[in-house]
């Protein structure tokens, strides 16, 4: 009896054994079925990194164009800029040695009642006495014109769209009866003590001092006494005119002066509407 319960717990244990071995290999051979299937399986992408890319709006500029009618604003921006531009000029130029002198148009000679001097001094021999006197009142006259360019410049930048656009529609010496207007008071002012100062200093005044002294000797002549310096200040402004009104000749109808999209718009219209 003994010898047969040993016998049993031996096959018991026997068994036991052979059920977890049988089960230990289940497992591996499962385990390995399951990484087969895992391998299979396709690999997970990695998420992209996603950045964030700021963009700054920018608002273009809208160009001129030379095609459209201009506004108020554009003519009376045109108009300034022209003119500011031939005004400079013209006023550099008469400003510059021989300005008046070497200009025929606007070359201050003597006075009309002073002629027969002129006439009379060159009849005598005192030829180079008379080209004295032309010299020293065209001298004064550029000394003078330096006084103008800024007269002239501010008068400009007062200028009202009515202004600009009666200048740009009008007459072709609009601009100019508009500078008459509202500077020659200026310009008197400012020009007569500069051109007094510039007759005593360039001789001026002792040339046409030393002409009417010996013109007022010859017998039977009636004396001059001309207001010199009054005669060369309104000479000069009228020579600063004729200037101007050049200019504006040439703002109007030289083609090549539109040197600019806004130029070229304003004044086109301008020829449009003749």
């Amino acid at each position: 009896m003994t010898v047969k319960i040993i016998i049993m717990n031996k096959i018991s244990l026997f068994l036991a054994i052979i059920c977890c071995i049988s089960l230990n290999s289940y497992n591996a051979q499962s385990q390995s079925k399951i990484g087969s299937l895992l391998k299979k399986l396709p690999a997970a992408k990695p998420k992209a990194k996603t950045t964030t890319v700021k963009t700054t709006a920018t608002t273009a500029t809208p160009a001129i164009s030379s095609t459209d009618n201009p506004t108020t604003s554009e003519i009376g921006e045109g108009i300034k800029q022209a003119l500011e531009i031939g005004i400079s000029k013209g006023a550099d130029q008469l400003s510059a040695k021989d300005g008046f002198l070497g200009n025929l148009a606007i070359k201050i000679l003597f006075p009309p009642e002073a002629e027969k001097v002129e006439k009379t001094l060159r009849a005598i021999g005192l030829g180079s006495l008379a080209d004295n006197v032309v010299t020293s009142l065209n001298r004064a006259a550029e000394d003078a014109a330096k006084e103008a360019k800024p007269i002239f410049l501010s008068a400009i930048k007062q200028m009202t769209i009515a202004d600009a656009t009666n200048i740009l529609l009008g007459s072709k010496d609009s601009a100019t009866e508009y500078f008459k207007r509202v500077t020659t008071a200026q310009l008197t002012e400012k020009f007569a003590p500069v051109i007094t100062n510039s007759l005593s200093k360039v001789g001026a005044t002792k040339y046409w001092g030393d002409a009417a002294t010996s013109y007022n000797k010859v017998p039977m002549v009636k004396p001059v006494n001309t207001d010199l310096p009054a005669y060369v200040t309104q000479k000069a402004i009228d020579g600063m005119f004729i200037q101007v009104a050049q200019e504006e000749l040439s703002i109007r109808d030289n083609l090549g002066a539109r040197s600019s999209t806004l130029l070229q718009k304003v004044f086109g219209y301008a020829d449009k509407a003749k």
